[in-house]
């Protein structure tokens, strides 16, 4: 496995460089540090102490991985961090980008920015969002909503397996139906069954399919707020797998993200997977 883990500040970047550690077994690894400079007097100076100082960092990530990763590199350039963070990604053929967070809410993402939330929107790779100390995982909560992402996330898990075994929740949450109308909520209840029954075949032939050395799977299917309900159970588990349907533009302006949701609210790391 190929990662490109966007290095920041120590205290969000250390444990996202130990948890990708943790979960693969990984063939190259890219450090990659992008320094923003203002055009000011002593410019130079001060980019060269910005670059020096991003050198020094990404050392120190160097020496948290494991010495047996055949290949670790590190770029460092005046750069904006989350364009050469998804450039790079782009020209390695990455298989996952790694960031850790400042946990920001959705407000202060807006007025100051963050380089791991610009990630999460804009690439094209699984990206993996590290949140708090890096920990073993053994547990695994893999949400799913349709056939589609869980064929999507069942290729990924497959292809990439993790470095120890672990027991897999596939989960499916039905979005409940509105109140409106006695009239109207029979028939609505009529289609909440029926996506549960779907929901419930698509989560056990998810598991049927990945049952087998590297996963022990379950089932279950909750209905509710789909975000809300996969953070509270994901409470148990020591890391939320999602699918991101690559929403851009407007449609993802209108209609927002699940996963993007999932990322914010819950307390522990999550994978999405593209």
């Amino acid at each position: 496995m190929r990662g490109v883990i966007g290095v920041g500040a120590a205290r969000e970047t250390f444990p996202a460089v130990k948890q990708i550690d943790l979960l693969y077994r990984l063939d190259e690894v890219v450090l990659v540090h992008g320094v923003k400079v203002e055009l000011t007097q002593g410019y130079d100076l001060i980019r060269e102490a910005a670059l020096q100082s991003g050198r020094e960092h990404m050392e120190e990530c160097r020496a948290l991985l494991s010495a047996d990763i055949p290949s670790i590199r590190t770029l460092c350039h005046v750069q904006d961090p989350s364009s050469f963070i998804l450039d790079t990604a782009a020209t390695v053929n990455a298989d996952v980008i790694v960031m850790g967070t400042r946990d920001l809410s959705r407000l202060a993402e807006v007025f100051i920015g963050s380089v791991s939330h610009r990630v999460l929107i804009h690439s094209t790779v699984p990206t993996l969002i590290v949140k708090g100390a890096a920990r073993p995982v053994s547990k695994v909560l893999m949400a799913v909503e349709g056939p589609e992402d869980a064929a999507r996330l069942q290729a990924w898990l497959m292809a990439h397996p993790f470095k120890n075994p672990v027991s897999l929740m596939v989960l499916s949450v039905v979005s409940s139906p509105p109140v409106t109308s006695e009239h109207g909520m029979a028939k609505q209840d009529v289609t909440y069954n029926e996506r549960t029954l779907k929901a419930r075949q698509i989560v056990d032939d998810t598991a049927k399919a990945l049952n087998g050395p590297q996963f022990t799977a379950s089932t279950d299917v909750h209905g509710g707020d789909p975000a809300e309900i996969i953070c509270e159970v994901g409470k148990g588990y020591d890391l939320i797998v999602v699918s991101s349907h690559g929403r851009k533009g407007l449609s993802r302006f209108l209609m927002g993200s699940v996963s993007e949701d999932i990322v914010h609210l819950a307390d522990r790391s999550v994978l999405v997977v593209r």
